[in-house]
């Protein structure tokens, strides 16, 4: 299966992803996304998949309490791809995509085994 897992270089969540996913064997490419930005296709297919763009948002993260009110309330898909496009860092961190298709947001140890069928 083909796993490929998007997030940030210099994020500790992304890093222990990553050392998950090489400790149980399982091979995977990263995509540091500020590196490679995401496109607004493959942004709106992550949404959909995740039941839409407010699933795929860190309202965490610094970078969106910094954020203009104006800027939080995106009232179209456009304007939603262009706000995750200029402010890669508003995207949950890590996103897996399986082979299958299948995207997934965040990182647990206990999910990833679900996900994987290892433990």
């Amino acid at each position: 299966m083909s796993v490929t897992v998007y997030g940030l270089e210099q994020c500790d969540t992304c890093r222990k992803a990553r050392n998950w996913l090489q400790r149980f064997d399982v091979a995977f490419t990263f995509v540091d996304y500020r590196a490679q930005p995401i496109s607004p296709e493959t942004l709106r297919a992550w949404a959909e998949q995740l039941g839409g763009f407010e699933h795929l948002i860190n309202r965490a993260s610094t970078t969106w309490r910094n954020l203009p009110i104006a800027r939080k309330s995106p009232g179209s898909i456009p304007e939603w791809t262009l706000l995750l496009r200029e402010h890669p860092a508003l995207i949950k961190r890590p996103v897996l995509v399986t082979g299958d298709g299948v995207v997934s947001v965040g990182f647990t140890d206990k999910t990833w085994k679900l996900r994987f069928g290892v433990g």
